[in-house]
């Protein structure tokens, strides 16, 4: 084997350092040659150039000017709503506030009476709201009325820092009216949104599962934030308190939902006086499935009679369990006033127009035979 065989020259060396400045020379004139492809005869630049003249744009539209006015008017109304959980350290004895959410609402009245969404605060253990003057108020829960997304709170701030919101009808209202949306979606606080109402007499599940009927359908846009401001007129009246949106993504995709004010202006100064929704009652405990699943027949039977209570006194029976175990149906409510009843919503609707002392007239279903009942009805809670 010769030397040349077993020994091979050795290559020079390459420093790694010359190897990067390489391999960057040609990275730059890559860019040059591309920024010289894409701007053919390179950059222009005029050392005078200044500001163009601004263009006088004129008078604004009168449906302008009433949006802006409006808005103006209504914004001082909309407050902004943080809740928030107590929580315990750990690792002391000292209890800590953790945002939970955000929404929105507006001032009821000058005594500081707040008026929002029950899911904004739902499970919720403080809030603080903010006015339109920026001051932020620790706020107190004063009654809650969750068959109807409603809930009041109460803030000490002084009658001059509150703008009670006008409050208008809805009873009266005409699909392709203009309607208007304050709130603070996303956190962006007093947004103002426009649309029209787009369906009348909706109707919407509750966080209860109670039905809310002649809910307001509107294509302003409702986003999360949004959840218990108010929805006005084009006169700045309230008319509703946006409540939900229709969207598979959680997002603003054109239909939105309201609770009617005349609904509010009937609930929230239950929710101020009481604490709660006070009905009306007929002092039944009532079963819905089991009037169709044992009788074989829509309606609600009655499975307890409270004693003392407008039910008792008119005779309704419950249903009850011999010493044999054999269930003996109580009395069936298949109707009231004339109208049928096939669902607790049903029943609630006719108690809610009532009011204690009252007389409604029952259809019930007593060994399958009907007959009427009159009831006066209770107090309740």
């Amino acid at each position: 084997m010769s030397v040349q065989g077993m020994y091979r020259a050795p290559r020079p060396s390459r420093s790694p350092v010359n190897a990067v400045l390489l391999i960057l020379v040609l990275v730059l004139v890559g860019l040059l040659v591309v920024q010289q492809l894409r701007w053919p005869g390179g950059p222009l630049r005029d050392p005078l150039a200044k500001p163009r003249p601004v263009t006088p744009r004129g008078d604004l539209h009168e449906d302008e000017k009433a949006t802006i006015a409006l808005f103006e008017q209504a914004a001082p109304s909309v407050v902004y709503i943080t809740t928030v959980v107590h929580q315990r350290d750990l690792f002391s004895i000292n209890v800590l506030e953790v945002p939970k959410g955000t929404g929105s609402g507006f001032v009821w009245d000058a005594k500081g009476y707040i008026v929002t969404n029950f899911h904004v605060i739902q499970e919720a253990t403080g809030a603080k709201v903010t006015l339109a003057d920026g001051s932020t108020w620790d706020a107190r829960l004063v009654g809650a009325a969750p068959d109807y997304d409603l809930a009041v709170l109460k803030i000490d701030a002084p009658a001059e820092k509150l703008r009670p919101i006008p409050v208008g009808t809805s009873f009266d209202l005409k699909v392709g009216q203009k309607v208007f949306a304050i709130g603070n979606p996303f956190g962006l606080d007093h947004t103002l949104t426009t649309g029209v109402i787009s369906g009348l007499n909706r109707r919407m599940r509750s966080v209860s599962g109670r039905t809310i009927k002649e809910v307001i359908q509107t294509d302003a846009a409702i986003n999360p934030g949004n959840s218990g401001g108010p929805l006005l007129d084009s006169s700045g009246r309230l008319i509703g308190v946006n409540t939900a949106i229709y969207s598979p993504s959680g997002a603003y995709a054109g239909v939105g939902f309201a609770v009617p004010v005349d609904t509010v202006n009937r609930v929230v100064p239950q929710l101020i006086r009481h604490g709660r929704l006070q009905r009306p009652v007929l002092g039944v405990e009532l079963h819905e499935q089991a009037a169709r699943q044992l009788a074989g027949v829509p309606g609600l039977l009655v499975v307890r009679v409270v004693p003392g209570s407008g039910a008792a006194k008119a005779g309704l029976r419950p249903t009850q369990v011999d010493q044999l175990g054999q269930i003996h149906l109580g009395d069936i409510i298949i109707g009231i006033d004339g109208k049928p009843v096939r669902t607790r919503d049903d029943l609630l609707e006719v108690l809610e127009q009532k009011k204690a002392g009252e007389q409604v007239v029952l259809k019930i279903l007593r060994d399958g035979e009907e007959q009427e009942v009159p009831v006066v009805l209770s107090q309740g809670g």
